[in-house]
């Protein structure tokens, strides 16, 4: 979805009860101390806004806890890359709330399959991804649709994100990025062997897609919808969980889908 304006809040509405949450890091914690000390600290659910103070790691942990709730997250980067952050504290964190623009994300539903017959549910907001636990690469036939379209991929693993997610592992895996609002899955394979010069495929948003282990004794896999890991799959099912979402702010002329369009454009 395209980034707009937050519509949960009225036309001059200025969101003054916020909720903070602070990464475990010393620039997290301090900036919670002092804004803290500002504003006060709402309850979640009481709030306008959550106010997540920290890197990209510790906000996609913000963001899963608020799927299905109508609590936006404004991201202030206390970490590294902060891809999903916003860069600096504003002096007045409630007219740069009343001003930001949102995006609307929705997560990737997977249900992983184990030797045991243990059927694992997670929920990723970047991507879920199969890797070889040991030395010998992996064996995986790709289904979309109820259809086989790759029957063997030899590989060390192979992931689909959300496009969101599109600049994270996936681009690293050299995958393509996709803007907020093409409605697309890449379906990325990591250290493809055979077929070698397979680069992946974007899918519609509402593909089903299933991964099938093969000679799973020998090459065994390994599963990770974010943080869910699950050892020992022989099947992965994943589809975009369409009626789940959440809301993540952005400054103004910051919106995820430029920074995802700027990312194209960097060396």
């Amino acid at each position: 979805m395209n980034d707009m304006s937050y519509p949960g809040w009225a036309d001059g509405y200025l969101p003054t009860k916020l909720s903070f949450a602070a990464a475990p890091n010393e620039s997290a914690q301090l900036w919670l101390e002092r804004l803290v000390g500002q504003y006060g600290q709402c309850p979640p659910e009481e709030a306008d806004a959550l106010v997540c103070l920290g890197g990209d790691g510790f906000m996609l942990e913000m963001l899963h806890t608020t799927l299905g709730h109508s609590l936006p997250v404004y991201g202030v980067n206390c970490g590294t890359v902060g891809f999903l952050m916003n860069p600096a504290v504003p002096d007045d964190l409630p007219a740069r709330l009343a001003t930001a623009q949102a995006a609307i994300l929705h997560p990737l539903r997977m249900k992983a399959t184990t030797i045991e017959g243990r059927c694992i549910h997670a929920l990723a907001l970047n991507d879920v991804f199969l890797f070889r636990q040991t030395r010998q690469a992996a064996k995986i036939r790709i289904g979309v649709d109820g259809r086989v379209r790759m029957p063997e991929l030899i590989c060390d693993g192979v992931l689909i994100s959300t496009p969101a997610g599109s600049t994270a592992y996936n681009l690293s895996a050299h995958g393509p990025i996709v803007p907020l609002s093409a409605n697309l899955l890449p379906l990325t394979p990591i250290s493809a062997f055979r077929p070698r010069r397979w680069r992946g495929a974007l899918l519609p948003s509402t593909a089903q897609v299933r991964f099938y282990i093969l000679e799973t004794d020998k090459r065994p896999v390994a599963a990770v919808a974010d943080f869910t890991e699950v050892r020992d799959v022989i099947s992965v099912e994943i589809s975009e969980a369409r009626e789940l979402q959440t809301t993540v702010l952005f400054d103004p002329g910051q919106s995820l889908s430029e920074r995802i369009i700027t990312e194209q454009f960097t060396a």
